[in-house]
């Protein structure tokens, strides 16, 4: 039996972890991630480790899937087969080669042929045990030669500049005569340049393999000149033969966008048709309820339109639309918003944005004591082992449920505005549409709050950043419990026991059975859902936005003291920002929100070490290296979220350190001399919601792109409802058509706005390609483009004979 984790890797650099699962050969993760990709790679990996009694890590195999090759697998659950990692497969990075060959007359008269090789630099090599010590192997391969030359090595950089020529002779004078080149000349053709590079290794086993390109001598044409960067490859049959099917398989589910936004203007007319949805009369007719029509789910849907509406401040105004229009659809109190309706959907991922902090405040606390105790609460008999309890169980699983309760309940003047004037149009709607049931005002806030919010963040405190990872199993099935309960708790049903098909749940919840808990809980839903009576929601106590280890640099705030590198834990709230020697202790250092006047990336260059950014203060700057980029940029964008609103804020910033007495970037020598770049701004100060309307509008278009065959459909349903008043075809009957005039009316402008995106974004691909080219800085060469290289090189030619 093994220990086994997961990494999830952009090339060779880890980005996220799952926890050990131990003692299984069928490990089981059920782990999302989920992150902005902040800068370019070439493939998406996932690697398998193996943990020993030692605490040592070894490989087990890996799945590496091409970024050209994500949207093969896009939301699909798939199978891959785990692939052998060896040293010689795990290559990242390019290098910038030229080659030129030149004609050269010897002495005695006769011409020969030189070629020179210049390595001028790499980007992005991998990092090795922590060090990157680079240098470039030159070989020229022949069938009849093999000739090697070494540059310098460069110390602490993935990012080497060389700058080294290399010279081989190619064509072989008459007058050379040894027996491997008796020829006149060689077939150039046949030859081909070799660059492999390598970490100059301390090690006893050597130096490491960091990848390697193969450059056919044929490239140079007859210009007799190439000059490009070409993807570092790995090394052919460098691995270990392992049978593939002895390493086993990993089930991944991978959703990949990518967009190309274009600037706002272009948007103007589809932007403006979603946002006028709350207005239309009736809200079927609308842009966005169309949407959710058309799309195969409607959480897709719901997703951009939540976002982009929170961005203009029209959600409240939507949402109470749409549901207004669901609830007078609906015909049983009982059965109110319990379908996946384009209305849950929509408030779902509206409690997801922008009561997140509420969440933090509220559970994670008590989450992290129950993950901690390991109390044991386990009250079905069947499943009870030897060494427990039943009523030492069922004390620890009431005094869990009594405690979150408690929280949650006292919660609501904490509840975000937002959510608290949805929940007020929600009951009103609720209460105006069945006025003899007086309990329907509660249970249409009650199925949103309770059963959509509170009860899957304590069932899986993980996907709502509760917790880093997926509970143990003992804890997973102690918060399945409360979780169930709290979810009956909050229903306010009738029949409290015929709620739970288990009889050991059913005679649990006899200890709630009190009319205090259900007092308790339609005062909470009256607090959050009375629109407009809490809009003042200043909560003193800070609320914590981030936290986890990172390396920081000495700020020099002893004049002789190291500057040096040390392991800090890190604490963000809306507050503060501290660092403690680690967790629990007392800080070290507290810089006040107020006083940070801005936070930049830091160039790699300052100090050879990659992923560091800088918090500026009014007399120093906070130098913090991240574990990844995902971290690091995920840093950056809290910090300067909730530091936005600073009137001090900072116009420009120095993007290298101060050291040795002067800027490295422009050189200045004085300390507090003013920054040279212009700071990154124009971010909003809302930390809950940042939201870029231009690119929420631009997956809009996307959707209704890849759904136009069905808004087609649509706008024959609208032709067939206005001259057919007979019983609906059954194709049409999938959609919801209040007003088919109305409806036509809309489809026609959204498919006349999709079409002119679609023209901007064909112009787009057609200049875009115009312009690529293929063994630039942004294009290397890779394996498969070499043929595409030399046949654009022999159009290129073509055209300008």
């Amino acid at each position: 039996m093994r220990d086994c984790y997961c990494t999830v890797n952009l090339d060779q650099e880890e980005v996220f972890r799952t926890k050990i699962i131990e003692k299984s050969l069928c490990p089981f993760y059920g782990e999302d991630f989920y992150c902005e990709i902040p800068r370019s790679f070439r493939h998406l990996s996932f690697y398998i480790f193996d943990r020993d009694v030692f605490r040592r890590d070894s490989s087990i195999g890996k799945v590496a899937v091409k970024k050209e090759d994500l949207q093969k697998y896009h939301g699909k659950d798939t199978w891959f087969q785990l692939q052998p990692v060896s040293a010689d497969s795990e290559v990242q990075g390019k290098v910038h080669l030229e080659l030129r060959l030149s004609e050269v007359i010897t002495d005695s008269g006769v011409i020969s042929h030189k070629l020179a090789t210049r390595v001028l630099e790499c980007q992005g090599l991998p990092i090795v045990n922590g060090q990157c010590d680079p240098y470039a192997a030159v070989s020229l391969l022949g069938p009849s030669r093999s000739e090697a030359k070494k540059t310098k090595v460069k110390r602490k950089t993935n990012n080497p500049q060389f700058e080294e020529v290399f010279y081989f002779e190619v064509t072989r004078p008459l007058s050379y005569t040894k027996r491997q080149f008796d020829v006149e000349e060689e077939d150039v053709d046949k030859l081909a340049l070799r660059v492999d590079l390598w970490n100059a290794s301390n090690l006893k086993f050597g130096d490491e393999f960091l990848g390697g390109v193969r450059v056919p001598l044929r490239a140079l044409g007859q210009a007799g000149v190439h000059d490009a960067w070409y993807f570092l490859q790995p090394r052919e049959n460098g691995g270990k033969t392992v049978k593939v099917e002895e390493l086993g398989s990993l089930r991944l589910n991978i959703v990949y966008t990518e967009d190309h936004v274009f600037p706002s203007e272009h948007y103007t007319p589809l932007r403006d048709l979603l946002l006028q949805s709350a207005n239309v009369g009736p809200v079927s007719a609308s842009t966005a309820h169309i949407l959710g029509e058309v799309c195969r789910e409607k959480q897709e849907a719901a997703i951009p339109l939540v976002r982009l509406f929170l961005h203009y401040g029209k959600i409240v105004p939507f949402i109470s639309a749409i549901a207004h229009a669901e609830v007078n659809r609906t015909q049983d109190p009982n059965t109110i918003f319990r379908g996946n309706s384009l209305t849950s959907k929509c408030i779902d991922e509206t409690m997801k944005l922008a009561g997140m902090h509420y969440l933090q405040v509220t559970l994670k606390p008590i989450i992290d004591e129950i993950c901690a105790e390991h109390k044991p609460c386990e009250i079905d008999p069947v499943k009870l082992k030897e060494s427990e309890n039943l009523e030492t169980n069922r004390e620890n699983l009431r005094h869990y449920v009594d405690r979150i309760f408690s929280v949650i309940t006292t919660s609501g003047v904490r509840c975000p505005t937002v959510m608290c004037d949805i929940f007020f149009s929600l009951r009103e709607s609720a209460a105006t549409r069945f006025e003899v049931d007086q309990d329907v005002r509660y249970t249409a806030v009650s199925s949103f709050i309770f059963l959509r919010f509170f009860a899957p963040a304590i069932l899986s405190p993980n996907l709502f950043h509760l917790r880093p990872h997926h509970p143990d199993p003992a804890t997973s099935r102690t918060l399945t419990l409360i979780s169930k309960t709290i979810q009956t708790l909050g229903s306010l049903a009738k029949s409290k026991s015929a709620n739970f098909k288990e009889s050991y749940m059913a005679a649990f919840y006899d200890y709630f059975n009190e009319q205090k808990y259900a007092d308790a809980v339609k005062n909470f839903l009256d607090l959050i859902s009375t629109s407009g009576k809490w809009d003042q929601k200043s909560i003193e106590t800070p609320i914590m936005l981030k936290e986890g280890f990172m390396i920081k640099r000495a700020q020099g705030r002893n004049r002789f003291g190291m500057k040096n590198f040390k392991k800090r834990w890190f604490r963000l709230t809306n507050h503060e920002f501290t660092y403690h020697k680690t967790k629990g202790e007392g800080a070290l250092c507290s810089i006040p929100i107020e006083n940070i006047l801005a936070v930049e990336r830091l160039e790699e260059e300052s100090f050879k070490m990659k992923n560091m950014f800088q918090v500026i203060q009014p007399e120093r700057a906070l130098y913090i290296q991240a574990n990844n980029c995902v971290e690091a940029r995920d840093w950056i964008d809290i910090l300067t979220k909730v530091s936005q609103c600073n009137r001090k804020r900072l116009s420009t910033y120095h993007p290298s350190a101060y050291l040795n007495g002067h800027w490295l970037c422009c050189k200045l020598s004085a300390d507090a001399a003013p920054g040279c770049t212009p700071c990154t701004g124009g971010l909003p100060a809302n930390i809950q919601l940042d939201v870029d309307g231009d690119r929420e509008t631009e997956r809009i278009y996307s959707l209704f792109s890849t759904y136009m065959t069905k808004l087609i459909k649509m706008q024959e349903a609208c032709g067939s409802k206005s001259v057919y008043d007979g019983p609906e075809q059954e194709e049409y009957s999938s959609f919801v058509i209040d007003d088919p005039q109305e409806t036509y009316k809309t489809l026609k402008l959204i498919v006349s706005a999709v079409q002119t995106l679609e023209q901007q974004h064909t112009k787009y691909k057609r200049d875009k390609f115009k312009k690529t080219k293929i063994g630039s800085q942004e294009h290397p060469i890779g394996d498969k483009s070499f043929q595409c290289y030399i046949r654009q090189q022999s159009e290129s030619s073509t055209y300008s004979i």
